[in-house]
Order: structure tokens, then sequence, then C-alpha cells
């Protein structure tokens, strides 16, 4: 179980990476050159999504993609369309800091009669944007605002209302290519905060910034257009 081995992780203080792959940013071609820098970098998951997908190709991407990895492939998922049934598990995304019930509710309820013809391990996450200095898709296809980045409390607050709701894992995002990363006091505090483990990404671009987010209570960090751009980012 994906879930029980994050858990675990959690509770031995190993830290956790994932690469996020954007499907809409790549084709089948490209995937041998990334599937191999994968292979070789520290990462132990691949996610797999973004805010919007109009492609056919999810399908095709995961199964090449585990032809040359072993890695556990969990989805990130916009949307009910950016379901497949290929990959290992779904990360079933709730938008706390949005007011927007579609992506509170009705995108998940739209989901059920897709993942009821799945085998796919379900986890129940909550889905926290944080402001990082300019607009990012998430914001731009949610139409919700993101939290302030200056107001831990209230993103903590967010947080554990999200773990007594009866989410398993919450994510702590500054939206892909953020301008800034969540802020190290904000992880700090939300991680004190909750007995679920914490996920974190969005704009992260050096090793450095990866160490803050563990060293401040992350447990697994995830990286994407640092990566995308850049496949040497580990070595």
């Amino acid at each position: 179980m994906l879930y029980s081995q994050i858990l675990l992780a959690k509770k031995e203080n190993r830290k956790l990476l994932a690469i996020l792959l954007d499907p809409d940013k790549l084709t089948v071609e490209q995937l041998s050159s990334f599937s191999n820098k994968i292979k070789n970098s520290p990462a132990t998951h691949v996610f797999i999504g973004g805010s919007s997908f109009e492609g056919t190709h999810l399908d095709e991407l995961i199964l090449h993609l585990k032809k040359h990895i072993s890695l556990p492939i969990l989805l990130f998922p916009g949307n009910p369309s950016q379901i497949s049934a290929t990959a290992d598990g779904i990360l079933f995304l709730m938008l706390l800091s949005g007011r927007n019930a579609d992506y509170l509710i009705e995108h998940q309820i739209n989901a059920v009669p897709i993942l009821a013809k799945t085998k796919l391990e379900i986890i129940s996450t909550g889905y926290i944007l944080i402001e990082s200095g300019s607009e990012t898709a998430v914001q731009r296809v949610s139409k919700t605002k993101p939290l302030a980045r200056d107001n831990s409390d209230y993103a903590a607050q967010t947080a554990k209302a999200g773990e007594y709701l009866g989410n398993k894992l919450m994510y702590l995002e500054a939206g892909s290519g953020a301008k800034n990363v969540v802020p190290v006091a904000m992880i700090k505090k939300v991680a004190q905060t909750l007995t679920i483990p914490l996920l974190v990404g969005g704009g992260i671009r050096s090793k450095q910034e990866i160490k803050d987010a563990f060293d401040n209570g992350a447990d697994l960090v995830v990286i994407g257009t640092a990566f995308e751009n850049d496949i040497t980012f580990f070595e």
C-alpha cells in the first residue's frame, strides 16, 4: 500500500521526493531521457498531472514510464479527465484554500464512477495553494485566491481542518513555476500542527530549497518545473 509506505517513512523520518511530470508538456518520445534521469535521481515517487490537460496520451505516458522505472506513479489530477487506470494510485485532491465548490466536491463526485472501474489506491489529499508572487495555473484554472504567505497560523488552521475532515495527506503548494516557494516558517508551523504527512512543492529550484523544506518538517518534497527545464538537476 502506497499510503502505508508514506506513513512508515514519516515514522522513520525518511524523507521522500517526488518528480512531478506535466503531461501537457511531455511527449512519449521525450520520456526515454526523462526516465533515465528519474531512475538516477533520488526520487522515491513520480506524480503525473497538471491544472489542465487536453491530450489523449496519458495512459501511453504512464505505461512507457513503467517500462523504464520501478517507482510508484501517482496521479495528481486537476480534474476527472486526468484519471488513468494505468497508474498505481491517485492523490484525491480537495482544494482547501479556495471556495470554488467544483474543486471542493464537484470534481470528486464526478470522479467516482471513473475510479470505480480502476484498481487505483485512492489517497485523500488536502491541497492548499499559497501566494507565490505571481498568478499560477492553479489559481487561474480554479478561479480561487491563494492563502497569504505571511499568515502561517491561518495556513496551519486550514491544514488541521483538512486533517479533521479526513484528509490522509496535506499538500502545501506555491504553484507550478511559482516565483517564491512556500515560506519555511509556514512549513514549520503546519508540520507542527499536523499528525498526517506533509507534502511541499511549487517553485523549488535548488537542492538547498529542498533541504530547507525537509529541515522544517516536510515529509515529501515535490519538484516539477525545475526538473523539466533541467534534467541534470540532481547531478
